[in-house]
């Protein structure tokens, strides 16, 4: 047993190596980005105001994703990966220094995660293709549930981290943290990590950006099964990120929410996702991938919204968060081995490029539609309800009642959109051809 977890160890080394440094500049990014969403909802007072952060980072990634795949699959990884981290880092030195100088204003980090969602095209694809380079096959589940087990450490970490360093030491220290992290995980790739490049098995070096991008949507129409499961998870995005837009405003306007209470729920969604990333790494391969994601989706959809919607209190809010995401590393993790196996690696840029674009692109939607609903339906139904109405009641009173009962809303709305997929032939086709 330990002669076989030597061997898993080295061979699995520099996957090791690089997941560990990533991660770690990963937990920086992540603290970085809570404290602006808490900051920039100081400032305005509107979900829409937080959401459109994730919408100005989300816009270009899904539009331009799909013309990324050529360049990702003709040129050096390590290359990509380290251009695309340095001009994140940049953008992230400059908002330091215009928060110092107290010239940061709200238009500023919309440009900023334009630009970063930009650069993030090509970090992404090439991230996960390099991970197919440095991983044997047979270690493609546990590899995924590592990663996902990275995530949900910085999902339990971050909000942590993030809200004691923003609160005792200001938004700073917060950038300052982000920096250290990032020029960490920046030396360890340039000088420890060997990526290894891959030959084509066909010359398309000669393709034009159209012609490549038809070739990943060509893979894709041929293999339709990946394309509906990826259709699939476009809608499930598109209620995820209504809830994301929802979360911050609502926790921080109720009774007896704020920062602290925001923190403790993202927490327990990562502690969650740390339970479920363990479960994923130590259990078997499943004998059906697509029925487990499906019922993982359809769990997560049926249960946290509703316990959002009707809670008024932290553990609530906290049970609902474990609740709808236990699951979902178990979720990420069988897709995740469905894609690699099935997907040729020379064709792995070009296909994750298109998947980007399709698989995403309901995420800006979803933000700018719940944050719209939001401060224009749902908070002024609320407001305008008289004493002893049915849905105060339920749903209670003040601001962020708006955001309880939109959570009501999106909770059957999720529900409901993971049935019709059940019932698709071509998902349960994949399985017939994956190894």
């Amino acid at each position: 047993m330990f002669r076989n977890f030597r061997e898993n160890i080295k061979e699995l080394q520099t996957f090791l190596i690089l997941w560990g440094t990533q991660s770690f500049s990963s937990l920086g990014s992540s603290m970085t980005s809570l404290a602006l969403v808490i900051w920039a909802y100081e400032q305005k007072g509107s979900a829409l105001t937080t959401a459109l952060l994730t919408i100005c980072s989300y816009g270009p990634y899904v539009l331009f994703s799909i013309f990324a795949g050529s360049f990702i699959d003709r040129h050096n990884k390590k290359i990509i990966m380290l251009a695309s981290d340095s001009f994140a880092a940049l953008c992230t030195i400059f908002v330091l220094i215009l928060l110092s100088t107290g010239k940061l204003e709200i238009w500023h980090l919309y440009i900023i995660n334009t630009l970063n969602g930009l650069m993030n095209t090509l970090q992404q694809p090439a991230a996960d293709v390099a991970v197919s380079l440095l991983t044997p096959k047979k270690h493609y589940q546990r590899v995924s549930g590592l990663r996902s087990l990275s995530n949900s450490l910085v999902t339990v970490v971050a909000p942590v981290l993030s809200t004691a360093l923003l609160s005792f030491a200001g938004l700073q220290w917060v950038i300052v943290f982000d920096l250290i992290t990032f020029f960490s995980a920046f030396t360890v790739l340039l000088f420890f990590v060997k990526i290894p490049q891959v030959k084509s098995d066909r010359d398309y070096h000669r393709e034009t950006m159209l012609q490549s991008v038809n070739a990943g949507l060509t893979y894709l129409k041929k293999e339709r099964g990946i394309l509906d499961l990826i259709l699939f998870l476009a809608v499930i995005n598109f209620t995820a990120s209504m809830y994301n837009a929802a979360l911050a405003p609502m926790l921080l306007s109720r009774a007896g929410g704020g920062k602290l209470e925001l923190g403790m729920v993202n927490m327990a969604a990562g502690l969650a996702t740390l339970a479920g990333s363990i479960l994923v790494t130590l259990l078997p391969a499943p004998k059906s991938r697509i029925r487990v994601i499906l019922n993982c989706l359809l769990f997560s959809m049926s249960t946290e919204n509703f316990i959002l919607a009707f809670g008024k209190t932290t553990p609530v809010w906290c049970l609902g968060s474990v609740l709808g995401w236990i699951l979902i590393p178990v979720m990420g993790a069988n897709m995740d081995v469905l894609l690699r196996s099935k997907i040729p690696v020379t064709m792995q840029g070009r296909v994750y490029s298109a998947r980007n674009t399709l698989q995403f692109f309901t995420i800006p939607l979803g933000y700018l539609i719940g944050g719209i609903l939001i401060d224009k339906v749902f908070e002024p139904l609320m407001a305008k309800q008289v004493a002893g109405s049915f849905l105060l009641s339920i749903f209670g009173s003040g601001k962020g009642s708006g955001a309880a009962l939109f959570f009501f809303v999106i909770g059957i709305t999720g529900a409901l959109s993971c049935l019709p997929f059940r019932f698709d032939r071509h998902l349960w086709k994949i399985e017939e051809t994956s190894s």
